[in-house]
């Protein structure tokens, strides 16, 4: 295995030409042969048992041409990139320019590499710092999360809907009076005030009344995901099925027992002040850090592959879908309550995702000049804290991460 040729063809972006010996791809054919031969079948012989000579013979010498290249492929990358001594950052782009005959093969691998950083200044660097400090309604409005989760459902048998009940429903839509797909639901749980719903179909089942059906008239969004029903005019008949209401705790000794450790409201609401203070703690150190590694990242010149930024976001596509499914809700399903696409996600993370990239090769280049290095317990409590975040197990999170890399 021979590095031939290491060229940069322009910014960023290596042309490689490797060389794999004979004898090497020779082997290739060989386990190519024994991955397909039983499947195959020639005159005069059993499914199975033809000879690979004969087999080449038969269906030409190529035959077994691609699955030796795959299998020599990744090694003679992999070599090839060590010898030229790059650091790839997407897939390579891999052509043939010499196979068969009992020559070497010649295969090359053109590939996208990271860029080249000019820094700027980046020590003592100034930046706004804001303070974040616990409001009394901050705390009020986490004591009321807690009670939320803690009310009861209370069902109404005697009147219309109100704004913030929490109704069952079944509807059907409808355009130029034709049920459309997707359009039909049953017993559909869905909270008056929400949203959760395109506009105006939430506030129109305001005064509908239990288990008569109700029109609603409603227009599907410009930007809605489906093409068949963006921009157009729906009528739903809409029948409310229940009625419920969240009657909420009282805030007391007993809510306090029943939501925390404490014995008492007052040592309940004082644990819920320090954790807020300590949030506000990090948030503030945080977005200190994040403004000073802007205004680092805003100094320094680097001339980022679009792939670079493609794969960011993807990556942060991904990492909302996470989010979601730990919410118990998958990314289609939101792309299909909200009318968005992934076109959509696309274009809202562009520059969020740029930076985030010119970012992180800034610090990777900080740390170079300045020989930081990260030990394995630094990485570990980070994949504990994205474990956490995203509501999944490590090993998953590692996984995850692992496959990102690749």
């Amino acid at each position: 295995m021979k590095l031939i040729k290491n060229e940069q063809t322009e910014k960023n972006t290596v042309k490689l030409t490797i060389e794999v010996d004979k004898e090497a791809f020779e082997k290739a054919l060989e386990k190519a042969y024994k991955k397909n031969v039983k499947q195959i079948a020639l005159p005069g012989f059993r499914k199975g048992k033809a000879p690979r000579k004969l087999i080449e013979k038969y269906y030409g010498e190529a035959v077994f041409y691609e699955d030796a290249v795959n299998f020599v492929c990744p090694d003679a990358y992999e070599f090839a990139v060590k010898e030229a001594g790059i650091n790839p950052v997407d897939r390579p782009e891999i052509d043939i320019e010499e196979i068969g005959g009992g020559k070497d093969l010649v295969l090359t691998a053109v590939v996208t590499v990271k860029p080249e950083v000019t820094l700027g200044e980046y020590k003592g660097v100034k930046a706004e710092k804001t303070v974040y400090e616990t409001k009394e309604e901050d705390v009020e409005a986490q004591i009321k999360a807690d009670a939320e989760k803690n009310a009861r459902m209370i069902t109404i048998e005697d009147r219309a809907v109100e704004m913030g009940d929490i109704t069952v429903i079944d509807f059907e839509g409808f355009v130029d009076g034709v049920a459309f797909e997707g359009g039909k639901g049953l017993d559909h749980t869905l909270e008056i005030g929400s949203g959760q719903f395109i506009p105006g179909f939430e506030d129109q089942l305001v005064g509908a009344k239990l288990n008569e059906e109700t029109e609603i008239n409603v227009k599907f969004p410009e930007e809605y995901h489906s093409e068949e029903l963006k921009g157009k005019d729906a009528t739903f008949k809409v029948t409310v099925k229940e009625i419920k209401v969240k009657e909420l705790p009282e805030f007391d000794d007993d809510f306090a027992k029943d939501v925390s450790e404490f014995e008492t409201f007052e040592e309940y609401k004082n644990s819920i002040k320090e954790k807020l203070d300590k949030a506000n703690e990090a948030r503030t150190k945080a977005e200190f850090e994040n403004k000073v590694v802007d205004v680092v990242t805003e100094n320094a010149e680097i001339d980022i592959p679009q792939c670079m930024i493609d794969n960011r976001i993807e990556d942060m596509i991904k990492e909302f879908g996470y989010r979601l499914s730990s919410q118990g809700m998958s990314l289609e399903q939101y792309m299909q309550i909200t009318g968005t696409t992934v076109d959509t996600f696309k274009e809202q993370f562009k520059d969020q995702a740029e930076m985030q990239v010119k970012s992180n090769l800034v610090l990777e280049k900080i740390a170079e000049v300045e020989a930081i290095s990260v030990s394995e317990e630094d990485v570990e409590e980070e994949l504990k804290k994205m474990a956490e975040m995203y509501g999944m197990e490590l090993d998953k999170v590692k996984t995850l991460i692992g496959e990102n890399e690749q």
